[in-house]
C-alpha cells in the first residue's frame, strides 16, 4: 500500500472508459500485480491484466489490456455481478468502490430498458474484461492510497455506434443517464465515453471540476485503442496531497525509502565508517538502534532514509559495508522545511550557519559543527567557546526563529 490520504483528479476531456482509467493509474504508480491480485478474487483464472506502453498521437501513454483464459458469460444480470463481489476477498475499500460503480450502471440500465435493476443484463459490460477494468481501477486507486477523486469535464462523442441492441446515437443512452448532474461535452466524433468509464467517473468522484490544488506527486497517462489523428485518444490522471489542508506546504512534502537492516556480528569499530559512507552516498541521515536478538545476542539495527532515486546505491552500499544478508525497505512520506546556509563572522573567521525556514520565515538557526570545530582546531580553543560565538554571531545577525528570511544566500 503506498501513502494514505491521497487526492486525485481525472482529465477526461479526449473521452473515458474502464482499461483508459486503468493504463492511466497504472502510469502514476499503481502495481499491476495488486490489481491482478484484485481481479483473481472476483473471477479467478478468468483474466489476466497487462500493461504495454504506446503512442497516442505523440503522446506516451500506458495501454491496460484484459487477455480472457477462460470461457465468457457474454450475459451477467446485476445480482449475479453483486454476488461474485461480495464473495470475493477484497480490501474493504475496493469492493465498497467495485459495488458502488456496477449499482449506478445497473440502475442506469434499469433505466433505460425499463425493467428492475436486479434483472438488468449488462452484455458488453458483463463481460470478463469489464469486471476486470471496474475492480482493477477500485484496487489501483486503493493502492496508490487516493481517498479522494475528482474529475474534470467529460467528452463523450456524437455520431452513431453498433451495440448488441443495434445502432444507437452517441452518447448512447446509459452515458446519458450516468452523467445527470456532470459536466459533459461532445468534444469530437464517435464513442468517446463509455458506460463503464462514465460509471467509474460519477461513481467514485465527488464533484465534476477542474484541477484542484494540490501537490503533485505522480501523473499517469492511459491509452484508448484508437490512434486518433490530432486528438490523443488518452485519459490523464493527477495524483497527490491537498493542499487546501491548514499548515500545508506542497515543497516540503517529499517520497523517500527507509531501509533498515538488523546487524549483530559486526566489529563496533566499523560502523562510523559505514554511517559516513551512506550520507557520502546519497541518504538523507542514517542511524543505530541498539538491539537484543535471538539468544540474547547484542545487536544493531541499522536504518537508512534516502531519497527514492537514491535507494539503489544505498541498497548496495548496506550489503556491500555490513554484513547483512537482507535489507527491508518500506515507502515514506518525508516532510522537510527548506534550508540555506549564510555565513557568519565568528572570531575573525567564518562560520556557516544552516537556517530552516518555511513560507519565508526562519523556523530555526544552527551552526554547522564541523566547521566550527575546524574554527576551534584552527584557533587553538575550546569547540564549546567556539560554539558559544557562532550561536552569538547567529543572533547578530537576526538568523532567529520568526525572522524574515535573508535573501540572496545559498539554498537547499
Amino acid at each position: 500500500m503506498k501513502a494514505s490520504g491521497r487526492v486525485a483528479w481525472i482529465d477526461a476531456t479526449s473521452g473515458i472508459a474502464g482499461d483508459m482509467l486503468l493504463g492511466a493509474l497504472l502510469d502514476a504508480g499503481a502495481s499491476l500485480d495488486v490489481a491482478q491480485a484484485a481481479v483473481d478474487a472476483v473471477a479467478p483464472s478468468s483474466v489476466r491484466l497487462t500493461r504495454t506502453e504506446v503512442v497516442r498521437c505523440g503522446m506516451r501513454a500506458v495501454k491496460a489490456g484484459v487477455e480472457v483464459l477462460a470461457e465468457d458469460q457474454p450475459h451477467r444480470t446485476w445480482r449475479t455481478i453483486r454476488g461474485l463481489l461480495s464473495s470475493a476477498e477484497l480490501a474493504a475499500p475496493v469492493r465498497a468502490a467495485a459495488l458502488a460503480v456496477f449499482e449506478r450502471l445497473a440502475r442506469a440500465e434499469a433505466r433505460v430498458h425499463g425493467v428492475p435493476a436486479d434483472e438488468v443484463h449488462f452484455h458488453e459490460v458483463g463481460a470478463w474484461d469489464s469486471i476486470a477494468d471496474v475492480v482493477g481501477v477500485c484496487a489501483a486507486l486503493h493502492d496508490l492510497g487516493v481517498t479522494r477523486l475528482t474529475a474534470g469535464a467529460v467528452a463523450v462523442g456524437s455520431g452513431r455506434v453498433r451495440t448488441a441492441h443495434g445502432e444507437i446515437p452517441v452518447p448512447v443512452p446509459a452515458v446519458l443517464e450516468l452523467a445527470a448532474g456532470r459536466e459533459i461535452f461532445g468534444g469530437g466524433s464517435g464513442e468517446l465515453a463509455t458506460p463503464t468509464g462514465m460509471a467509474l467517473v460519477t461513481a467514485l468522484t465527488e464533484v465534476s471540476a477542474g484541477l484542484p490544488r494540490m501537490c503533485v506527486e505522480a501523473s499517469g497517462v492511459g491509452a484508448g485503442t484508437k490512434d486518433t489523428p490530432r486528438r490523443p485518444n488518452v485519459v490523464r490522471v493527477v495524483v497527490g496531497t491537498d493542499a487546501r489542508e491548514p499548515g500545508h506546504h506542497c515543497a516540503d512534502i517529499a517520497q523517500a525509502v527507509v531501509l533498515e537492516a538488523n546487524v549483530d556480528d559486526l566489529d563496533p569499530r566499523v560502523w562510523p565508517g559505514v554511517l559516513a559512507s551512506l550520507l557520502a552516498a546519497g541518504a538523507s541521515d542514517a542511524w543505530l538502534v541498539p538491539i537484543l536478538m535471538k539468544k540474547g545476542r547484542p545487536a544493531h539495527t541499522l536504518r537508512v532514509l534516502a531519497p527514492t532515486e537514491r535507494a539503489g546505491a544505498v541498497r548496495e552500499l548496506v550489503l556491500r559495508e555490513t554484513s547483512t544478508i537482507g535489507v527491508r525497505e518500506s515507502e515514506v512520506l518525508k516532510t522537510a522545511l527548506q534550508r540555506m546556509w549564510v555565513p557568519v563572522p565568528v572570531l575573525g573567521g567564518t562560520v556557516p550557519v544552516k537556517v530552516a525556514h518555511r513560507g519565508g520565515l526562519v523556523m530555526q538557526a544552527t551552526p554547522e559543527f564541523d566547521d566550527v570545530a575546524a574554527l576551534a582546531a584552527e584557533l587553538a580553543l575550546p569547540v564549546r567557546t567556539v560554539l558559544d560565538a557562532a550561536v552569538a554571531g547567529a543572533v547578530a545577525a537576526g538568523l532567529v526563529s520568526g525572522a524574515t528570511v535573508p535573501q540572496g544566500q545559498t539554498r537547499q
